[in-house]
């Protein structure tokens, strides 16, 4: 065990270059490793706009007290992950079908008709890519995702068009496991990080 503080575990949030979230069908197989590549099931949503994501955790506790007010007991009782993303790329047809629903959405890239109806409860992968500092890689995914939330959307001239998108990270296996999150450095020659 080291002894001393090491400035190279700390890291920024940064994002992989060539692609920072991914989504593909419930049931796909789930990476198991921050560096393998994803398999063509997961298509890529785009660039997220300068906030990145934000993991929002949600817990409840249960506190019992004796006849004289005293704490003897204190326990989480409930957990909740989200997580809240704002996607830059409108007019990518996979950004438009996480916001609005697969079958909401048809057409390809710059060409497509999008039904704005009331959200489907459909679950889905998602998969953040993340580059740590000292091209160290690091893989967010979440295995049962649905949609939860979502922000106002404006169109004017002054600033791009996005959908901001917040999801429920769900129990993925029956354990109470709502997200996995892997750091590695990759083998040589492995992916491209973001330094």
């Amino acid at each position: 065990m080291a002894n001393t503080n090491d400035a190279t575990n700390v890291t920024l949030g940064k994002f992989k270059i060539g692609g920072y979230i991914y989504w593909a069908p419930h049931g796909t197989a789930l990476p198991k490793d921050s560096a393998t590549p994803l398999p063509a099931a997961y298509k890529l949503v785009g660039y997220l706009n300068e906030d990145g994501m934000t993991n929002t955790t949600d817990t409840d506790t249960t506190e019992v007290k004796d006849a004289n007010g005293t704490t003897v007991l204190k326990a989480i009782s409930s957990y909740a992950e989200s997580y809240q993303f704002v996607l830059l790329e409108t007019m990518n047809v996979e950004a438009a079908k996480l916001r609005y629903g697969d079958d909401m959405v048809t057409g390809t890239d710059k060409s497509m008709t999008i039904k704005h109806a009331m959200p489907s409860d459909e679950d889905f992968v998602l998969v953040f890519e993340l580059a740590r500092t000292g091209g160290v890689l690091g893989r967010l995914v979440i295995g049962v995702a649905t949609r939860a939330e979502f922000g106002d959307r404006q169109e004017h001239a002054g600033d791009a068009v996005t959908y901001d998108v917040t999801v429920a990270a769900n129990d993925m296996d029956g354990t109470g496991v709502t997200s996995i999150e892997y750091i590695g450095v990759p083998a040589a020659g492995g992916a491209d990080t973001g330094k």
